[in-house]
């Protein structure tokens, strides 16, 4: 009788020069074994990992939410030393008697423009806000609303300073920080990043300028109207309000210039 570990795929004859082989691992055996291995390396690993706690409630673990809001205080911190050296240096060029009168007002002049002056005078107010997260349907014919119905997206925030400009505003701010030409707002999900620090709303933006004419151009805004649509049938946050006479912040952060570079 032939070794039970002979088979008809093998080859074997089933002579005596086989008889003193041993039985045949079978490697599927073989790679089970090998697979409970790698599970207990992994258990281990993870334990040493833990040492006892739950990762998932390790607060010593920072969340990328937590970084971005480090971050976002860090440049606050960054922007308002940059104001205070300013002001320093200001100060100083004050002092100097070296330019003319013409050349300090022309200086002011521009520093007007570019938003690193204070600005006061009278100004309204727009906050938009999410919708409830339960929102329905205000009106017939209308659809049930999606996720992206019910939040405040970057087009919406760009519409109203865009409007705001074209209706002579002399000067905006969002949230606590003045615009000026190389401003960008952006959103990152429902957050708004603006020259490096993160804002969830409401968001506020206040205009300096005619209340009169800075609300025609709010309501002659194309973007605005679709926009109020979503005020009217899911809820989205929209006031406007005339503040009297405010007076924005300058501008505090860096006005160099940051793009893209060919790679060499």
């Amino acid at each position: 009788m032939s070794n039970s570990a002979d088979s008809p795929g093998t080859g074997s004859t089933g002579s005596g020069s086989d008889s003193g082989r041993g039985p045949r691992v079978r490697p599927v055996r073989v790679l089970t074994a090998a697979v409970f291995a790698l599970a207990g390396l992994i258990f281990f690993t993870s334990f040493d990992t833990a040492k006892g706690t739950d990762i998932r409630q390790d607060g010593s673990l920072l969340k990328l939410s937590d970084l971005i809001q480090q971050r976002s205080r860090k440049n606050k911190d960054l922007d308002e030393s940059n104001a205070t050296l300013r002001g320093s240096v200001e100060s100083l060029a004050e002092s100097d008697d070296g330019s003319t009168k013409a050349q300090d007002q022309k200086l002011n002049g521009l520093e007007k423009s570019a938003g690193t002056q204070k600005l006061t005078g009278r100004a309204i107010t727009v906050t938009l806000n999410d919708a409830p997260p339960n929102a329905t349907a205000k009106l017939p014919g209308y659809p049930e609303p999606q996720p992206d119905y019910l939040v405040i997206h970057q087009q919406d925030l760009q519409a109203v300073v865009n409007a705001l400009w074209k209706g002579g505003a002399q000067g905006i701010k969002v949230m606590d920080q003045r615009l000026i030409s190389t401003s960008a707002v952006r959103c990152v999900g429902n957050t708004l990043i603006l020259q490096g620090r993160v804002y969830s709303p409401p968001y506020k933006i206040t205009a300096v300028g005619d209340p009169d004419r800075l609300q025609q151009a709010l309501a002659a805004s194309k973007a605005i109207q679709t926009y109020m649509v979503y005020v009217n049938v899911y809820g989205l946050g929209w006031k406007v309000t005339d503040d009297g006479t405010v007076t924005l912040p300058a501008y505090s952060g860096t006005v160099d210039l940051h793009y893209a570079k060919p790679v060499q």
